[in-house]
């Protein structure tokens, strides 16, 4: 799947009416409204005891709302299948977001009580997003909340402009959320809102695409498939386009990618990709019809 009263005097009849007055529009009231258009891609890594994997991911394009999450797949030594614990939380988290007004979604209300309604074990890290107006009416901005090392990237005229932040305890140990004593909660979430414009792109995805994928390529990625005006990539090819990169450099046990420069620099020895569930959502800010 995927919210003045104006007071008009009056003259008194005796006087002549005045001429009312014309303001023109100034140029922020001439910005049309906006949404987002979203396609996802998913590729689970292969494990024939968790066919599903352990992402999840909601789109709820009637609210301009999505949803990112990563079962943390640790809790596997336990017997325990986290993928089933992401699955609920997005689910509770749709559920939430629906409820809402729309226009007026709070992604960390969305959390708060996503978190509160999921009772499966295991742990997750999660990213939640919508698109608002902000309350002056003059842009838009993208309002999220990020627990762990999921989360958005947003690319302006194919560069890349604003990055959520990962939160890791250490090296490969991201916040996450969940019912165990050490889990953590949505308090320890980081909010932003970020302003957006017609024509940026925003990409969501669970920590299989960032590990393994750098932000240049993504740039190059975006550019490639915006040259041609009349034949222009939908967000569906795209998020494939990002998923398919991710999953090959996830394979390349010589390659330079993010996880393995990160490793270095926490002191470990790992070279190449890092297999991994992926998940991709490519949301394009364009004019609401």
């Amino acid at each position: 799947m995927i919210i003045k009263k104006h007071r008009a005097g009056v003259e008194p009849c005796f006087r002549q009416a005045k001429r009312p007055a014309i303001f023109k529009p100034s140029h922020d009231h001439q910005r049309p409204n906006l949404k987002m258009v979203v396609g996802a891609t998913y590729y689970p890594k292969r494990n024939p005891d968790k066919p599903q994997g352990e992402d999840s991911y909601f789109v709820c394009t009637h609210r301009n709302a999505v949803g990112v999450a990563d079962g943390v797949g640790g809790w596997s030594r336990k017997g325990i299948d986290a993928g089933q614990y992401s699955r609920e939380l997005m689910q509770n988290a749709l559920f939430s977001a629906v409820r809402q007004p729309k226009g007026s979604i709070n992604p960390r209300t969305v959390l708060d009580e996503a978190f509160d309604n999921t009772k499966s074990q295991g742990s997750s890290t999660a990213c939640i997003a919508t698109l608002k107006k902000n309350p002056m009416k003059k842009y838009y901005f993208l309002h999220a909340v990020n627990v762990g090392d999921s989360g958005f990237m947003l690319f302006r005229k194919n560069k890349l402009v604003f990055r959520s932040p990962t939160q890791q305890h250490e090296f490969n140990r991201p916040y996450q959320l969940g019912n165990g004593k050490n889990s953590d909660t949505p308090e320890k979430a980081e909010e932003f809102a970020v302003k957006v414009e017609s024509g940026d792109i925003v990409v969501f995805g669970t920590d299989g695409v960032f590990d393994n994928v750098y932000p240049r390529e993504i740039e190059r990625y975006i550019q490639l498939s915006c040259e041609d005006d009349d034949d222009k990539v939908t967000p569906e090819e795209l998020a494939w386009l990002i998923a398919e990169v991710a999953q090959c450099n996830s394979r390349n046990r010589l390659g330079e990618t993010p996880f393995s420069e990160a490793s270095r620099k926490a002191g470990k020895k790992f070279a190449g990709g890092k297999i991994d569930d992926i998940t991709v959502l490519v949301a394009y800010i364009v004019p609401a019809c």
